[in-house]
Protein backbone atom coordinates (compact mmCIF):
# COMPACT_ATOMS: atom_id res chain seq x y z
CA UNK A 1 0.00 0.00 0.00
CA UNK A 2 1.17 3.51 -0.85
CA UNK A 3 2.48 5.21 2.32
CA UNK A 4 1.12 8.57 1.17
CA UNK A 5 -2.36 7.02 0.70
CA UNK A 6 -2.10 5.38 4.12
CA UNK A 7 -1.07 8.65 5.78
CA UNK A 8 -3.96 10.44 4.10
CA UNK A 9 -6.45 7.87 5.38
CA UNK A 10 -5.00 8.12 8.91
CA UNK A 11 -5.50 11.88 8.82
CA UNK A 12 -9.06 11.57 7.46
CA UNK A 13 -10.20 8.92 9.94
CA UNK A 14 -8.61 10.49 13.02
CA UNK A 15 -10.81 12.12 15.65
CA UNK A 16 -8.02 14.54 16.47
CA UNK A 17 -8.41 16.93 13.48
CA UNK A 18 -4.85 16.49 12.28
CA UNK A 19 -3.12 18.98 10.00
CA UNK A 20 0.44 18.54 8.77
CA UNK A 21 2.50 21.43 7.42
CA UNK A 22 6.00 21.50 5.97
CA UNK A 23 8.96 23.65 6.98
CA UNK A 24 7.73 26.50 4.74
CA UNK A 25 4.29 26.60 6.31
CA UNK A 26 2.47 24.88 3.47
CA UNK A 27 -0.32 22.45 4.40
CA UNK A 28 0.55 18.99 3.08
CA UNK A 29 -2.16 16.93 4.80
CA UNK A 30 -5.38 17.93 6.52
CA UNK A 31 -8.71 16.52 7.60
CA UNK A 32 -11.37 18.09 5.32
CA UNK A 33 -13.79 18.67 8.22
CA UNK A 34 -11.05 20.27 10.34
CA UNK A 35 -11.72 23.74 8.95
CA UNK A 36 -15.35 23.84 10.04
CA UNK A 37 -13.99 24.49 13.57
CA UNK A 38 -12.59 27.79 12.30
CA UNK A 39 -15.77 28.87 10.54
CA UNK A 40 -14.35 27.91 7.11
CA UNK A 41 -15.88 25.78 4.40
CA UNK A 42 -14.88 22.09 4.60
CA UNK A 43 -12.53 21.17 1.83
CA UNK A 44 -9.05 20.42 0.69
CA UNK A 45 -6.66 23.13 1.87
CA UNK A 46 -3.55 21.23 0.82
CA UNK A 47 -1.04 23.65 -0.68
CA UNK A 48 -2.38 26.64 1.28
CA UNK A 49 0.04 28.66 3.40
CA UNK A 50 -0.77 28.88 7.12
CA UNK A 51 0.84 32.33 7.12
CA UNK A 52 -1.80 33.45 4.65
CA UNK A 53 -4.58 31.99 6.82
CA UNK A 54 -3.08 33.74 9.84
CA UNK A 55 -2.89 37.10 8.05
CA UNK A 56 -6.54 36.76 7.03
CA UNK A 57 -7.47 36.18 10.68
CA UNK A 58 -8.76 32.67 10.06
CA UNK A 59 -6.19 31.20 12.45
CA UNK A 60 -5.56 33.39 15.47
CA UNK A 61 -2.88 32.57 16.29
CA UNK A 62 -1.63 29.85 13.95
CA UNK A 63 -0.13 27.08 16.06
CA UNK A 64 1.83 25.82 13.06
CA UNK A 65 3.42 29.22 12.36
CA UNK A 66 4.26 29.63 16.03
CA UNK A 67 5.94 26.21 16.27
CA UNK A 68 7.93 26.93 13.10
CA UNK A 69 9.23 30.09 14.75
CA UNK A 70 9.82 28.65 18.23
CA UNK A 71 11.01 25.16 17.09
CA UNK A 72 9.37 23.55 20.12
CA UNK A 73 6.14 21.81 21.03
CA UNK A 74 3.40 24.28 21.98
CA UNK A 75 -0.27 24.28 23.01
CA UNK A 76 -2.43 27.37 22.56
CA UNK A 77 -6.08 28.36 22.81
CA UNK A 78 -7.37 29.86 19.56
CA UNK A 79 -10.42 32.10 19.34
CA UNK A 80 -12.14 31.95 15.96
CA UNK A 81 -14.27 34.51 14.15
CA UNK A 82 -17.28 32.35 14.98
CA UNK A 83 -16.50 32.75 18.70
CA UNK A 84 -15.36 29.18 19.16
CA UNK A 85 -12.45 28.21 21.37
CA UNK A 86 -10.00 25.70 19.89
CA UNK A 87 -7.17 24.06 21.77
CA UNK A 88 -4.34 23.36 19.30
CA UNK A 89 -1.13 21.48 19.91
CA UNK A 90 1.79 21.65 17.50
CA UNK A 91 4.60 19.07 17.45
CA UNK A 92 7.80 19.84 15.49
CA UNK A 93 9.33 16.94 13.51
CA UNK A 94 13.12 17.09 12.95
CA UNK A 95 15.35 15.03 10.66
CA UNK A 96 18.62 13.38 11.75
CA UNK A 97 20.48 16.66 11.28
CA UNK A 98 18.01 18.56 13.46
CA UNK A 99 16.41 20.34 10.55
CA UNK A 100 12.73 21.13 11.12
CA UNK A 101 10.82 19.22 8.42
CA UNK A 102 7.19 19.19 9.47
CA UNK A 103 4.78 20.35 12.16
CA UNK A 104 1.91 18.05 13.10
CA UNK A 105 -1.05 19.97 14.57
CA UNK A 106 -3.96 18.56 16.60
CA UNK A 107 -7.08 20.64 17.20
CA UNK A 108 -9.91 20.08 19.67
CA UNK A 109 -13.08 22.15 20.03
CA UNK A 110 -13.08 23.39 23.64
CA UNK A 111 -15.96 25.86 23.30
CA UNK A 112 -18.40 24.02 25.55
CA UNK A 113 -15.71 23.31 28.15
CA UNK A 114 -14.56 26.92 27.96
CA UNK A 115 -18.12 28.20 28.47
CA UNK A 116 -18.60 25.84 31.39
CA UNK A 117 -15.35 27.07 32.89
CA UNK A 118 -16.47 30.68 32.48
CA UNK A 119 -19.79 29.86 34.14
CA UNK A 120 -17.95 28.06 36.93
CA UNK A 121 -15.66 31.05 37.49
CA UNK A 122 -18.65 33.39 37.58
CA UNK A 123 -20.34 31.07 40.07
CA UNK A 124 -17.14 30.88 42.11
CA UNK A 125 -16.87 34.69 42.15
CA UNK A 126 -20.51 34.87 43.21
CA UNK A 127 -19.86 32.38 46.00
CA UNK A 128 -16.83 34.38 47.11
CA UNK A 129 -19.05 37.47 47.11
CA UNK A 130 -21.60 35.65 49.26
CA UNK A 131 -18.82 34.57 51.63
CA UNK A 132 -17.70 38.18 51.95
CA UNK A 133 -21.30 39.26 52.58
CA UNK A 134 -21.65 36.59 55.27
CA UNK A 135 -18.36 37.74 56.83
CA UNK A 136 -19.63 41.35 56.76
CA UNK A 137 -22.87 40.28 58.42
CA UNK A 138 -20.91 38.45 61.09
CA UNK A 139 -18.79 41.55 61.59
CA UNK A 140 -21.94 43.64 61.98
CA UNK A 141 -23.14 41.15 64.57
CA UNK A 142 -19.88 41.74 66.41
CA UNK A 143 -20.57 45.49 66.36
CA UNK A 144 -23.35 45.89 68.89
CA UNK A 145 -24.50 49.43 69.72
CA UNK A 146 -21.11 50.81 68.74
CA UNK A 147 -19.18 48.25 70.81
CA UNK A 148 -16.89 45.70 69.14
CA UNK A 149 -17.58 42.43 70.87
CA UNK A 150 -16.00 39.29 69.47
CA UNK A 151 -14.35 38.27 72.75
CA UNK A 152 -16.29 36.23 75.30
CA UNK A 153 -15.71 38.79 78.05
CA UNK A 154 -17.24 41.62 75.99
CA UNK A 155 -20.18 39.52 74.79
CA UNK A 156 -20.95 38.56 78.40
CA UNK A 157 -20.70 42.21 79.42
CA UNK A 158 -23.14 43.30 76.70
CA UNK A 159 -25.50 40.54 77.77
CA UNK A 160 -25.41 41.89 81.34
CA UNK A 161 -26.00 45.42 80.08
CA UNK A 162 -29.01 44.20 78.11
CA UNK A 163 -30.40 42.43 81.20
CA UNK A 164 -30.18 45.51 83.46
CA UNK A 165 -30.98 48.23 80.92
CA UNK A 166 -34.68 48.54 81.77
CA UNK A 167 -34.09 48.42 85.53
CA UNK A 168 -33.61 51.60 87.55
CA UNK A 169 -30.76 50.26 89.67
CA UNK A 170 -27.63 52.38 90.08
CA UNK A 171 -24.70 51.15 87.96
CA UNK A 172 -21.02 51.66 88.79
CA UNK A 173 -18.68 51.24 85.81
CA UNK A 174 -15.10 50.39 86.62
CA UNK A 175 -12.16 50.25 84.25
CA UNK A 176 -9.12 52.16 82.99
CA UNK A 177 -9.35 55.32 80.89
CA UNK A 178 -10.28 54.90 77.24
CA UNK A 179 -12.20 51.60 77.49
CA UNK A 180 -15.57 53.14 76.56
CA UNK A 181 -17.37 53.67 79.88
CA UNK A 182 -19.24 56.66 78.43
CA UNK A 183 -20.36 54.55 75.44
CA UNK A 184 -21.71 51.87 77.77
CA UNK A 185 -23.57 54.54 79.75
CA UNK A 186 -25.25 55.74 76.55
CA UNK A 187 -26.13 52.14 75.63
CA UNK A 188 -27.79 51.64 79.02
CA UNK A 189 -29.79 54.84 78.61
CA UNK A 190 -30.88 54.11 75.01
CA UNK A 191 -32.01 50.59 75.97
CA UNK A 192 -33.98 51.78 79.00
CA UNK A 193 -37.53 53.07 79.32
CA UNK A 194 -35.96 56.52 79.92
CA UNK A 195 -34.49 56.75 76.40
CA UNK A 196 -36.83 59.62 75.42
CA UNK A 197 -35.80 61.62 78.48
CA UNK A 198 -32.55 63.60 79.07
CA UNK A 199 -29.15 61.96 79.34
CA UNK A 200 -26.98 64.30 81.40
CA UNK A 201 -23.26 63.54 81.46
CA UNK A 202 -21.04 65.22 84.04
CA UNK A 203 -17.28 64.80 84.15
CA UNK A 204 -16.49 65.32 87.82
CA UNK A 205 -12.84 66.07 87.08
CA UNK A 206 -13.49 69.07 84.82
CA UNK A 207 -15.72 71.27 87.03
CA UNK A 208 -13.77 73.58 89.41
CA UNK A 209 -14.50 72.77 93.06
CA UNK A 210 -15.78 76.27 93.87
CA UNK A 211 -18.35 76.00 91.07
CA UNK A 212 -19.27 72.38 91.67
CA UNK A 213 -22.21 72.92 94.00
CA UNK A 214 -23.88 75.58 91.85
CA UNK A 215 -23.34 73.51 88.69
CA UNK A 216 -24.73 70.36 90.26
CA UNK A 217 -27.63 71.75 92.34
CA UNK A 218 -28.39 75.09 90.69
CA UNK A 219 -29.19 78.32 92.52
CA UNK A 220 -31.98 80.75 93.20
CA UNK A 221 -32.02 84.35 91.93
CA UNK A 222 -29.63 86.66 93.80
CA UNK A 223 -28.11 83.85 95.86
CA UNK A 224 -24.57 85.09 95.17
CA UNK A 225 -22.72 87.84 93.32
CA UNK A 226 -22.76 87.30 89.57
CA UNK A 227 -25.63 84.83 89.70
CA UNK A 228 -28.27 84.84 87.01
CA UNK A 229 -31.17 87.11 87.98
CA UNK A 230 -33.68 84.37 87.24
CA UNK A 231 -31.65 81.65 88.95
CA UNK A 232 -30.64 78.42 87.20
CA UNK A 233 -31.33 74.72 87.23
CA UNK A 234 -28.50 72.44 88.26
CA UNK A 235 -27.32 69.52 86.15
CA UNK A 236 -29.00 67.03 88.48
CA UNK A 237 -32.32 68.81 88.03
CA UNK A 238 -31.85 68.73 84.24
CA UNK A 239 -31.64 64.93 84.51
CA UNK A 240 -35.13 64.69 85.99
CA UNK A 241 -36.94 61.76 84.36
CA UNK A 242 -33.82 60.60 82.56
CA UNK A 243 -30.30 59.37 83.29
CA UNK A 244 -27.54 61.11 85.24
CA UNK A 245 -24.07 59.90 84.29
CA UNK A 246 -21.30 60.94 86.67
CA UNK A 247 -17.99 60.18 84.96
CA UNK A 248 -14.72 60.19 86.93
CA UNK A 249 -16.69 60.10 90.17
CA UNK A 250 -13.47 59.36 92.04
CA UNK A 251 -12.61 63.04 91.44
CA UNK A 252 -15.70 64.24 93.28
CA UNK A 253 -14.69 66.54 96.21
CA UNK A 254 -15.43 65.11 99.67
CA UNK A 255 -17.82 67.97 100.47
CA UNK A 256 -19.78 67.17 97.35
CA UNK A 257 -19.76 63.45 98.11
CA UNK A 258 -21.82 64.06 101.26
CA UNK A 259 -24.35 66.18 99.36
CA UNK A 260 -24.60 63.67 96.53
CA UNK A 261 -25.17 60.90 99.07
CA UNK A 262 -28.06 62.90 100.52
CA UNK A 263 -29.57 63.35 97.03
CA UNK A 264 -29.34 59.61 96.37
CA UNK A 265 -30.98 58.80 99.70
CA UNK A 266 -33.74 61.42 99.60
CA UNK A 267 -34.14 61.84 95.81
CA UNK A 268 -34.52 65.55 96.56
CA UNK A 269 -32.37 68.60 95.84
CA UNK A 270 -32.31 72.14 97.16
CA UNK A 271 -30.84 74.93 95.04
CA UNK A 272 -28.21 77.24 96.54
CA UNK A 273 -29.98 80.10 98.33
CA UNK A 274 -33.30 78.29 98.12
CA UNK A 275 -35.58 76.75 100.74
CA UNK A 276 -37.76 74.60 98.51
CA UNK A 277 -36.85 70.95 98.04
CA UNK A 278 -37.49 69.50 94.61
CA UNK A 279 -38.19 65.80 94.04
CA UNK A 280 -35.92 64.42 91.31
CA UNK A 281 -36.43 61.12 89.50
CA UNK A 282 -33.32 59.92 87.67
CA UNK A 283 -31.31 56.80 87.09
CA UNK A 284 -27.70 57.14 88.22
CA UNK A 285 -24.74 55.71 86.35
CA UNK A 286 -21.30 56.41 87.77
CA UNK A 287 -17.88 55.60 86.35
CA UNK A 288 -14.29 55.76 87.49
CA UNK A 289 -10.83 54.53 86.54
CA UNK A 290 -9.69 54.66 90.16
CA UNK A 291 -9.74 52.00 92.85
CA UNK A 292 -12.45 53.37 95.13
CA UNK A 293 -11.71 50.82 97.87
CA UNK A 294 -8.13 52.10 98.11
CA UNK A 295 -9.45 55.69 98.13
CA UNK A 296 -11.76 54.75 101.02
CA UNK A 297 -8.77 53.46 103.02
CA UNK A 298 -6.97 56.73 102.25
CA UNK A 299 -10.01 58.73 103.45
CA UNK A 300 -10.49 60.19 99.97
CA UNK A 301 -13.85 58.58 99.26
CA UNK A 302 -16.84 58.00 101.52
CA UNK A 303 -17.66 54.39 102.35
CA UNK A 304 -21.41 55.07 102.59
CA UNK A 305 -21.41 56.71 99.14
CA UNK A 306 -19.48 53.77 97.73
CA UNK A 307 -22.19 51.37 98.94
CA UNK A 308 -24.84 53.57 97.39
CA UNK A 309 -23.04 53.53 94.05
CA UNK A 310 -21.90 49.91 94.02
CA UNK A 311 -25.34 48.36 93.42
CA UNK A 312 -24.51 46.82 90.04
CA UNK A 313 -20.76 47.02 89.35
CA UNK A 314 -19.66 46.56 85.73
CA UNK A 315 -15.98 46.00 84.99
CA UNK A 316 -15.12 47.26 81.50
CA UNK A 317 -12.01 45.30 80.49
CA UNK A 318 -8.85 46.92 79.17
CA UNK A 319 -8.05 46.27 75.52
CA UNK A 320 -5.18 43.93 76.42
CA UNK A 321 -7.74 41.80 78.30
CA UNK A 322 -9.76 41.23 75.12
CA UNK A 323 -7.14 40.77 72.43
CA UNK A 324 -9.61 38.95 70.17
CA UNK A 325 -11.28 42.32 69.55
CA UNK A 326 -8.15 44.24 68.53
CA UNK A 327 -7.96 43.21 64.87
CA UNK A 328 -11.68 43.87 64.39
CA UNK A 329 -11.37 47.26 66.09
CA UNK A 330 -8.49 48.21 63.79
CA UNK A 331 -10.48 47.25 60.71
CA UNK A 332 -13.61 48.97 62.04
CA UNK A 333 -11.89 52.31 62.61
CA UNK A 334 -9.89 52.00 59.39
CA UNK A 335 -13.10 51.55 57.37
CA UNK A 336 -14.99 54.21 59.32
CA UNK A 337 -12.27 56.85 59.00
CA UNK A 338 -11.57 56.06 55.33
CA UNK A 339 -15.25 56.76 54.61
CA UNK A 340 -15.27 59.84 56.83
CA UNK A 341 -12.20 61.40 55.15
CA UNK A 342 -12.88 59.96 51.67
CA UNK A 343 -9.66 57.94 51.65
CA UNK A 344 -8.76 54.44 50.51
CA UNK A 345 -5.76 53.68 52.68
CA UNK A 346 -4.75 50.24 53.90
CA UNK A 347 -2.45 48.70 56.48
CA UNK A 348 0.36 46.41 55.38
CA UNK A 349 -0.08 42.91 56.93
CA UNK A 350 3.05 43.41 59.04
CA UNK A 351 1.60 46.70 60.32
CA UNK A 352 -1.39 44.72 61.56
CA UNK A 353 1.02 42.41 63.38
CA UNK A 354 2.60 45.28 65.28
CA UNK A 355 -0.78 46.78 66.16
CA UNK A 356 -2.34 43.49 67.24
CA UNK A 357 0.54 42.66 69.58
CA UNK A 358 0.87 46.14 71.06
CA UNK A 359 -0.28 46.46 74.70
CA UNK A 360 -2.56 49.53 74.16
CA UNK A 361 -2.26 51.25 77.57
CA UNK A 362 -4.64 53.96 76.30
CA UNK A 363 -7.16 51.29 75.26
CA UNK A 364 -9.79 51.84 72.54
CA UNK A 365 -9.36 55.63 72.61
CA UNK A 366 -5.63 55.28 71.88
CA UNK A 367 -6.31 52.81 69.06
CA UNK A 368 -8.89 55.04 67.36
CA UNK A 369 -6.68 58.12 67.70
CA UNK A 370 -3.66 56.30 66.27
CA UNK A 371 -5.58 54.96 63.24
CA UNK A 372 -6.89 58.48 62.54
CA UNK A 373 -3.42 60.02 62.90
CA UNK A 374 -1.86 57.47 60.55
CA UNK A 375 -4.54 57.96 57.90
CA UNK A 376 -4.20 61.75 57.96
CA UNK A 377 -0.44 62.16 58.31
CA UNK A 378 0.98 59.35 56.13
CA UNK A 379 1.03 60.18 52.42
CA UNK A 380 1.36 56.58 51.25
CA UNK A 381 -1.67 54.53 50.20
CA UNK A 382 -0.36 51.58 52.20
CA UNK A 383 0.78 52.20 55.78
CA UNK A 384 3.90 50.17 56.58
CA UNK A 385 5.41 49.28 59.99
CA UNK A 386 8.04 52.03 59.80
CA UNK A 387 5.21 54.58 59.67
CA UNK A 388 4.15 53.53 63.19
CA UNK A 389 5.32 55.40 66.32
CA UNK A 390 8.70 54.11 67.51
CA UNK A 391 7.30 52.69 70.76
CA UNK A 392 5.07 50.38 68.70
CA UNK A 393 7.40 49.67 65.77
CA UNK A 394 10.33 48.76 68.02
CA UNK A 395 8.43 46.42 70.31
CA UNK A 396 9.94 42.94 70.62
CA UNK A 397 6.71 41.06 71.29
CA UNK A 398 5.90 40.09 67.71
CA UNK A 399 5.54 36.36 67.06
CA UNK A 400 8.32 34.93 64.97
CA UNK A 401 7.29 33.45 61.64
CA UNK A 402 9.28 30.32 61.15
CA UNK A 403 10.87 29.70 57.72
CA UNK A 404 9.05 27.21 55.54
CA UNK A 405 11.10 24.19 54.51
CA UNK A 406 10.26 21.84 51.68
CA UNK A 407 11.63 18.32 51.27
CA UNK A 408 14.32 18.28 48.56
CA UNK A 409 12.42 15.75 46.48
CA UNK A 410 9.46 18.12 46.05
CA UNK A 411 9.44 19.07 42.37
CA UNK A 412 5.70 19.31 41.73
CA UNK A 413 4.56 22.93 41.96
CA UNK A 414 1.07 22.01 43.21
CA UNK A 415 2.47 19.83 45.99
CA UNK A 416 5.03 22.49 46.92
CA UNK A 417 2.30 25.13 47.21
CA UNK A 418 0.21 22.80 49.39
CA UNK A 419 3.19 22.12 51.66
CA UNK A 420 3.78 25.85 52.10
CA UNK A 421 0.06 26.45 52.81
CA UNK A 422 -0.03 23.70 55.42
CA UNK A 423 3.08 24.92 57.24
CA UNK A 424 1.94 28.57 57.27
CA UNK A 425 -1.55 27.57 58.45
CA UNK A 426 -0.01 25.57 61.30
CA UNK A 427 2.10 28.56 62.34
CA UNK A 428 -0.92 30.86 62.20
CA UNK A 429 -3.05 28.40 64.18
CA UNK A 430 -0.41 28.23 66.92
CA UNK A 431 -0.07 32.00 67.22
CA UNK A 432 -3.66 33.17 66.69
CA UNK A 433 -6.79 32.54 68.72
CA UNK A 434 -9.39 33.10 65.99
CA UNK A 435 -9.72 32.68 62.24
CA UNK A 436 -9.96 36.48 61.94
CA UNK A 437 -6.53 36.86 63.53
CA UNK A 438 -5.24 34.08 61.27
CA UNK A 439 -6.57 36.00 58.26
CA UNK A 440 -4.63 39.12 59.28
CA UNK A 441 -1.58 37.02 60.09
CA UNK A 442 -1.60 35.41 56.63
CA UNK A 443 -2.94 38.48 54.75
CA UNK A 444 -5.91 36.58 53.32
CA UNK A 445 -9.66 36.79 53.90
CA UNK A 446 -11.31 34.99 56.81
CA UNK A 447 -13.50 32.86 54.47
CA UNK A 448 -10.30 31.74 52.72
CA UNK A 449 -8.82 30.72 56.08
CA UNK A 450 -11.96 28.67 56.79
CA UNK A 451 -11.75 27.02 53.36
CA UNK A 452 -8.06 26.16 53.80
CA UNK A 453 -8.60 24.75 57.30
CA UNK A 454 -11.42 22.60 55.99
CA UNK A 455 -9.30 21.48 53.04
CA UNK A 456 -6.46 20.35 55.31
CA UNK A 457 -8.64 19.36 58.27
CA UNK A 458 -7.13 15.87 58.36
CA UNK A 459 -3.71 17.37 59.15
CA UNK A 460 -4.80 19.50 62.13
Amino acid sequence: MDHYFLLEKIVETSNNNITIIDSKGIIVHSHPQHWILYGMEPGNYIGTSIYELEENGLLSPSIGATVLRERTKLTVLQHTKTKRVIMSTGNPIFDDENNLQYVICYSHDQTEIWELQQQYEKLENKMEGYKIEVADLREKENLQNGIIARSVVMKNLLKTVDNIAEKNSTVLMLGPSGVGKSTFAHILHEASNRKDEPFIEINCSTIPEHLFESEMFGYEAGSFTGANKQGAKGLIEHADGGTLFLDEIGELPLTMQAKLLNVLQQRKIKRIGGKKERHINFRLIAATNQDLEVMIQQKQFRLDLYYRLNVIPLHIPALNERKEDISLLIQHYLTKLNVSYQLEKKFDPQTYEYLIHYDWPGNVRELENLVERLLLTIDHQIIYPHHLPSHIYQQDTLPLVEPVYLPPETHCLKLAVEQVEIQLLKQAKQQCKTTYEMAHFLNISQPTVMYKLKKYAHLF
